[in-house]
């Protein structure tokens, strides 16, 4: 009886401890926040074109795990995104969610009150499935920076 409940012990640590790691692999609020702040930091610095190269390139310092940054203008047109090159230059002001929601207008909102965070739903590229997410953004010149999380 003792191995038996041995066993499950050790089964129901690596079971919580699977879930321990895959949440590592995610980026926390905290974590999309800083990564905003020091891409506001960087466009502040050194430009919007080089900051919007930076942000693009796939092994840079602006994309970990999960998070990355993406940049819109007040108008909608993607000006980078760290996870997805073909949407660089695409008007997206009209894309909604998977319950209607208007998400760049949504996050174009929020940028204009200087920043925040905006929830909708989004399909997760690693799970395939549809989502809650929710991502921080903050206005910098006439462009928002913004880096989401899922929940």
């Amino acid at each position: 009886m003792k191995a038996f409940l041995k066993g499950i012990v050790i089964g129901l640590a690596a079971v919580a401890f699977t879930g321990v790691v895959a949440a590592a692999d995610k980026g926390t609020p905290a974590e999309a926040t800083a990564m905003v702040k020091k891409a506001v930091a960087y466009v502040k610095a050194n430009g919007k074109e080089k900051a919007f190269a930076e942000f693009n390139n796939p092994k840079g310092t602006f994309v970990d795990r999960d998070l990355y940054v993406m940049c819109y203008d007040m108008q909608g047109n993607n000006k980078c995104h760290g996870a997805n090159p073909k949407l660089i230059g695409k008007n997206l002001l009209e894309i909604t969610d998977a319950d209607g929601k208007f998400i760049i207008k949504s996050l174009i909102e929020t940028a204009n009150k200087g920043k925040g965070w905006v929830d909708y739903k989004w399909p997760n590229p690693t799970t395939k499935a549809i989502e809650s997410k929710s991502t921080y953004v903050e206005k910098v010149d006439d462009v928002l920076l913004g880096v989401g999380i899922y929940k």
